[in-house]
Protein backbone atom coordinates (compact mmCIF):
# COMPACT_ATOMS: atom_id res chain seq x y z
CA UNK A 1 0.00 0.00 0.00
CA UNK A 2 2.91 2.35 0.21
CA UNK A 3 5.54 2.18 -2.35
CA UNK A 4 8.71 3.83 -1.47
CA UNK A 5 12.00 4.35 -3.63
CA UNK A 6 14.98 6.51 -4.00
CA UNK A 7 17.50 4.74 -1.38
CA UNK A 8 20.57 3.54 -2.38
CA UNK A 9 24.55 4.49 -1.50
CA UNK A 10 26.19 7.63 -1.55
CA UNK A 11 29.45 8.69 -0.50
CA UNK A 12 29.67 10.95 2.61
CA UNK A 13 28.45 14.33 1.69
CA UNK A 14 26.37 13.41 -1.10
CA UNK A 15 22.76 13.33 -1.35
CA UNK A 16 19.48 11.14 -1.92
CA UNK A 17 15.76 11.51 -2.14
CA UNK A 18 13.00 8.90 -0.97
CA UNK A 19 9.48 9.39 -2.30
CA UNK A 20 6.83 7.25 -0.70
CA UNK A 21 3.43 6.95 -2.39
CA UNK A 22 0.39 5.15 -0.78
CA UNK A 23 -1.75 3.96 -2.66
CA UNK A 24 -5.11 4.79 -3.61
CA UNK A 25 -6.80 2.35 -1.14
CA UNK A 26 -5.37 4.39 1.96
CA UNK A 27 -8.30 6.90 3.38
CA UNK A 28 -8.27 9.72 4.97
CA UNK A 29 -4.54 10.26 4.84
CA UNK A 30 -3.17 12.55 8.01
CA UNK A 31 0.61 12.96 8.95
CA UNK A 32 3.56 11.20 7.23
CA UNK A 33 6.77 10.78 8.17
CA UNK A 34 10.19 9.18 7.78
CA UNK A 35 11.58 6.62 10.00
CA UNK A 36 15.01 4.76 10.19
CA UNK A 37 16.86 1.90 11.98
CA UNK A 38 20.06 0.79 11.94
CA UNK A 39 21.91 -2.22 12.70
CA UNK A 40 21.26 -2.96 16.92
CA UNK A 41 19.34 0.00 17.25
CA UNK A 42 15.62 1.58 17.54
CA UNK A 43 13.50 3.00 14.67
CA UNK A 44 13.54 6.37 15.26
CA UNK A 45 11.61 9.20 13.71
CA UNK A 46 13.74 11.14 10.91
CA UNK A 47 11.09 13.41 9.90
CA UNK A 48 7.58 13.66 9.80
CA UNK A 49 4.82 16.52 8.34
CA UNK A 50 1.46 17.68 8.97
CA UNK A 51 -1.44 17.24 6.82
CA UNK A 52 -1.19 21.11 6.28
CA UNK A 53 2.32 20.97 6.03
CA UNK A 54 4.18 22.01 9.03
CA UNK A 55 7.44 19.74 9.02
CA UNK A 56 9.37 18.53 11.82
CA UNK A 57 12.71 16.79 12.32
CA UNK A 58 14.82 14.84 14.66
CA UNK A 59 17.62 16.79 16.11
CA UNK A 60 20.37 14.86 14.29
CA UNK A 61 18.95 15.52 10.54
CA UNK A 62 18.01 19.27 11.37
CA UNK A 63 19.78 21.63 8.83
CA UNK A 64 20.79 18.82 6.62
CA UNK A 65 17.16 16.59 5.52
CA UNK A 66 13.89 18.04 4.30
CA UNK A 67 10.54 16.73 4.17
CA UNK A 68 7.63 17.96 1.96
CA UNK A 69 4.66 16.00 0.57
CA UNK A 70 2.79 16.16 -2.30
CA UNK A 71 -1.69 15.71 -1.02
CA UNK A 72 -2.65 15.64 -4.98
CA UNK A 73 -0.45 12.70 -5.27
CA UNK A 74 -0.50 10.70 -1.31
CA UNK A 75 3.46 11.45 -1.95
CA UNK A 76 6.26 12.22 0.77
CA UNK A 77 9.21 13.07 -0.11
CA UNK A 78 12.34 13.10 1.83
CA UNK A 79 15.42 15.21 0.78
CA UNK A 80 18.59 14.14 2.43
CA UNK A 81 21.57 16.32 2.09
CA UNK A 82 25.05 16.16 3.95
CA UNK A 83 24.64 12.59 4.41
CA UNK A 84 27.17 11.24 7.09
CA UNK A 85 28.05 7.48 7.57
CA UNK A 86 25.76 7.75 10.55
CA UNK A 87 22.78 7.87 8.43
CA UNK A 88 22.93 4.58 6.98
CA UNK A 89 20.13 2.90 8.02
CA UNK A 90 16.94 1.33 6.56
CA UNK A 91 14.16 3.94 6.49
CA UNK A 92 10.63 3.41 6.82
CA UNK A 93 7.68 5.51 5.55
CA UNK A 94 4.82 5.83 7.85
CA UNK A 95 1.38 6.99 6.96
CA UNK A 96 -1.03 7.62 9.59
CA UNK A 97 -4.52 7.83 9.00
CA UNK A 98 -7.92 9.39 10.83
CA UNK A 99 -9.14 6.14 11.13
CA UNK A 100 -10.08 5.32 14.67
CA UNK A 101 -8.84 1.43 15.49
CA UNK A 102 -8.50 -0.78 18.76
CA UNK A 103 -5.16 1.46 20.46
CA UNK A 104 -5.12 4.49 18.24
CA UNK A 105 -5.49 5.72 14.68
CA UNK A 106 -5.24 3.52 11.91
CA UNK A 107 -1.51 3.76 9.99
CA UNK A 108 0.26 1.95 7.39
CA UNK A 109 4.06 1.31 6.78
CA UNK A 110 6.54 0.92 4.00
CA UNK A 111 8.33 -1.70 3.17
CA UNK A 112 11.55 -0.04 3.94
CA UNK A 113 14.76 1.48 1.93
CA UNK A 114 18.18 1.13 2.52
CA UNK A 115 20.42 4.35 2.32
CA UNK A 116 24.29 3.38 2.87
CA UNK A 117 26.36 6.11 3.24
CA UNK A 118 30.36 5.43 2.77
CA UNK A 119 33.35 5.66 1.19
Amino acid sequence: QLVESGGGLVQPGGSLRLSCTASGSIFSINAMGWYRQAPGKQRELVAGITSGGWPNYADSVKGRFTITRDNAKNTVYLQMNSLKPEDTAVYYCNVKTTIIVAGGYFEVWGQGTLVTVSS
